[in-house]
């Protein structure tokens, strides 16, 4: 894991993020975030119903979220979503 590749601590939960360089732009993972926020026993699937009912109620934010690959507390890739 580089610097600018590694996972943060937020009240003792780990929050997934990415630098991208040539942006000069930070990325978190969305679901590592909602785990944080809302106490969630599965953060992933509340992101799912959260996007579902924002794309019924006409919300174009959920367009904008694509997934990139994020290093995983095992070291491994893994695909998650993030806010831009």
């Amino acid at each position: 894991m580089t610097q600018n590749d590694k996972i943060q601590l937020f009240e003792n939960k780990h929050i997934r993020t990415a630098w991208d360089e040539e942006k000069e732009e930070w990325y978190f993972s969305v679901v590592d975030v909602i785990g944080v926020l809302t106490d969630s026993a599965d953060p992933a699937a509340y992101w799912r119903k959260r996007k579902q009912r924002m794309k019924n109620e006409g919300n174009e934010i959920v367009t904008n979220c694509h997934s990139l690959k994020m290093v995983v507390t095992d070291r491994k890739n893994s695909k998650c979503n993030s806010p831009n």
